[in-house]
């Protein structure tokens, strides 16, 4: 179902499930003490929270469905035909075990943790799960880029024969109760994005910024962190935060001929304490005899005065962190940098996304719901040693 906003998804969904659950009889099929599960997989338990107090409506409105209710809990129903219906993240390895007889996956376009894209891993972890009892597989989401599984199954089978049914519809086509003026004004505001979020339509403005082949060729396996080096001369960008939502990351590296070598990644996920976390990376920077850290312009003069009190010059960077990814994809293509083995790192790179604005100038940022801290970080080391190395070649220009 590639649906607009508040078209009704989430209600669609919950009656499935009802119906799976209650009506269908999967007994015969289920050996002694095993339950069939209605299983409804979302970003986040808030998330698949959502649809569940929808099914339980559903179910307690119904005198005959809730007499079949042996348990209720917070996040799972037990009934007594031996069938439960559970709530479940977008996780591969928490979805195996399982012998469901019907998936429902909500908004499985914006399935996003830590640069990582769950969405073909955890549908090859569903269908095995899903073979004994033959149940259904439902996907729903408003569209995003054209990419992951809801794009490809909609590039593939939208408008095809076959036992894959795909439904595209608008937000005011499924929900005539919509105020007009709230969706006008959005189309006026963003054009783009509101033709994905209302109009169901996928975006032609958003694509990959670097690809995942790219990264790999660049990472140099097995090496998490190189330890210093007496007399090296190296760099380090903070990306700060506040210790309530972001991770608060830095990234140390060097320069070998014309390869840039990255040294260390620090990575510290809230909540922390920021001065805590300035401290613990300060020393790290003493470590590689580093006492410069440039960093974005973050929370205005905090960062400066919290590394200054551990010894170390702040400097906010003078470029925007799309330029410096900007700057990043041609060392990439190039080779001209070694990182390290680091997932999140890996995720982060290949996650994110190039979009054109109405004026046509590119940005390149994460997806909804992702991250982009430790990517960040490594682009600002590899942007100051670049600039660095056209220095010192003679074929950096200043106009004036």
């Amino acid at each position: 179902m590639v649906i607009g906003r508040r078209g009704g998804k989430s209600h669609a969904a919950a009656l499935i499930a009802v119906y799976e659950a209650f009506v269908r009889d999967h007994s015969s099929k289920l050996a002694k003490g095993e339950v069939a599960t209605v299983m409804v997989v979302a970003a986040d338990r808030k998330q698949a929270r959502t649809i569940f107090n929808y099914i339980k409506g559903l179910v307690l409105d119904n005198t005959m469905f809730a007499s079949m209710v042996l348990k209720e809990g917070p996040e799972r129903l037990t009934l007594s035909n031996n069938t439960v219906i559970e709530i479940g993240t977008a996780n591969n390895r928490a979805l195996r075990g399982y012998t469901i007889s019907c998936a429902i996956l909500d908004e499985i376009a914006f399935w996003n943790a830590d640069g990582l894209s769950p969405d073909a891993e955890i549908l090859k972890g569903l269908r095995p799960a899903l073979a004994t009892l033959k149940g259904p597989l439902i996907a729903l989401s408003s569209p995003y880029a054209r990419k992951g599984v809801l794009w490809n199954t909609y590039r593939r089978h939208f408008g095809a024969k076959g036992k894959i049914l795909v439904a595209q519809a608008s937000s005011e086509a499924m929900n005539s109760t919509l105020p007009k003026d709230i969706i006008n004004d959005a189309y006026n505001e963003d054009h783009a994005a509101a033709c994905a979020e209302w109009g169901a339509h996928f975006r032609k403005d958003i694509e990959d910024f670097i690809a995942i082949e790219t990264v790999e060729s660049c990472v140099a396996q097995g090496i998490e962190e190189r330890q210093p080096i007496s007399g090296q001369r190296g760099v380090a960008f903070v990306d700060p935060s506040g210790g309530s939502k972001d991770a608060m990351t830095l990234a140390v590296a060097h320069m070998e001929r014309d390869q840039i070598i990255i040294d260390c990644i620090r990575a510290r996920k809230p909540p922390f304490s920021p001065e805590a976390v300035v401290y613990d990376f300060s020393e790290d920077l003493k470590r590689y005899g580093i006492t410069r850290v440039v960093g974005d312009r973050y929370a205005g003069e905090w960062p400066r005065e919290q590394f200054r009190k551990n010894g170390i010059t702040y400097e906010p960077s003078a470029q925007p962190k799309s330029t410096l990814y900007n700057n990043l994809l041609p060392t990439l293509n190039s080779k001209k940098v070694s990182l390290l083995d680091n997932k999140t790192l890996i995720n982060q790179l290949t996650s994110l996304e190039r979009r054109t604005s109405r004026g046509g100038r590119d940005q390149i940022d994460h997806p909804p719901k992702g991250h982009d801290d430790v990517a960040n970080a490594v682009a600002g080391v590899c942007s100051m040693l670049s600039t660095r190395q056209l220095h010192q070649s003679g074929r950096f220009v200043l106009r004036l």
